[in-house]
């Protein structure tokens, strides 16, 4: 592979996280190109997996061909895909366990499936698998194994998760996706069912949008504690993925948390205030207030995502380029 086509691979990776995800773009613009660029990569494969996933509506032959393409992945020959190509490089230079992007193929899975969630853990145990998985890479990237700091990053990824659920409540539903805990609403007395086939903004809908939300505001307030354990550099641009996302719940509020036939939004303009917020607010330390919380296990449903943290190998961050394009040459040298 030349070096034109890996900047190829980069910069389609990169266009479609600008188009397809308008936040994590906005927050990586606060990340070090040594941490963005795996990164984008690693959210463009996420992004095309789960559009495979919506566009197939619900075929096992779009999760054979994801499992295929990552086990091509990690046995260093991936497909003509740039996402496939740069992340092979990513898993390869960051030792990221292969049990991580597994556990989002399987989350996908379930949604092809139709999977129900009739409690609160079950919804947990999807969130830990297409979001809380994607956290734990990530501090895999910034060069971090810190088991504290992976639980942390997992509690993230899934506080993002039920923030998503909560604003996409309506539209899932048409699409006949039901996340909400089927508990709730035999306990608020409804049939799920017989909603989701009528999908109307019921009050007892409401009030399950407002708990969600609540619980996404714990989890992102344990995930706080964690980012004063990344490096100085990427810490920036976390707390600003975790304020904009956050943020999406405030605005869900603002529309009393009626996500049915409304979709929050937050302005580019509150986004661009968001970001300068993150930068001028960056953690140098852990404050006393936030120690308990950094020392908490992991969510049940996310612990396994934590099993292989100490076999993994700490790379020193200003290697990890040097490496990367070591492994790009010696693959081109092994095709010629």
């Amino acid at each position: 592979m030349s070096q034109h086509t890996r900047k190829e691979d980069l910069s389609a990776c990169r266009q479609l996280i600008k188009h397809g995800s308008h936040s994590f773009f906005m927050a990586s613009l606060l990340l070090p190109p040594k941490t963005s660029v795996p990164a984008t990569a690693l959210y463009a494969f996420c992004r095309i997996a789960d559009d495979l996933i919506d566009a197939d509506h619900a075929g096992d032959a779009a999760i054979r061909e994801l499992s295929e393409r990552l086990d091509a992945i990690y046995a260093g020959t991936p497909g003509p895909q740039p996402e496939d190509r740069a992340l092979a490089e990513v898993v390869s230079s960051f030792s990221i366990p292969r049990a991580m992007p597994d556990a989002l193929i399987e989350g996908l899975a379930w949604d092809a499936s139709g999977r129900r969630y009739e409690t609160l853990s079950e919804l947990y145990d999807y969130a830990a698998r297409v979001a809380g998985c994607v956290g734990a890479m990530m501090t895999l990237i910034m060069g971090t194994t810190d088991r504290r700091a992976v639980a942390r990053a997992c509690d993230l990824g899934v506080a993002m998760q039920l923030t998503n659920i909560s604003r996409d409540i309506g539209e899932d539903a048409r699409m006949g996706r039901l996340y909400l805990p089927r508990r709730w609403f035999a306990q608020a007395g409804l049939d799920a069912d017989a909603w989701l086939a009528d999908p109307v903004q019921h009050p007892a809908v409401t009030a399950m949008c407002k708990r969600l939300l609540s619980y996404a505001d714990v989890l992102y307030k344990r995930a706080d504690s964690g980012i004063a354990l990344l490096p100085l550099s990427c810490r920036a641009g976390i707390r600003a993925a975790r304020v904009i996302y956050s943020d999406i719940g405030r605005e869900i509020a603002s529309q009393g948390f009626e996500t049915i036939d409304k979709r929050a939004i937050v302005p580019r303009t509150r986004k661009s205030m968001l970001l300068l917020k993150a930068l001028v607010t960056i953690p140098l330390g852990r404050p006393a207030h936030s120690r308990d919380q950094l020392e908490w296990p992991p969510l049940i449903e996310t612990q396994y995502l934590l099993e292989d943290i100490e076999s993994v190998p700490a790379i020193p961050r200003t290697e990890w380029l040097l490496t990367l394009f070591q492994n790009l040459e010696e693959r081109d040298r092994n095709r010629q």
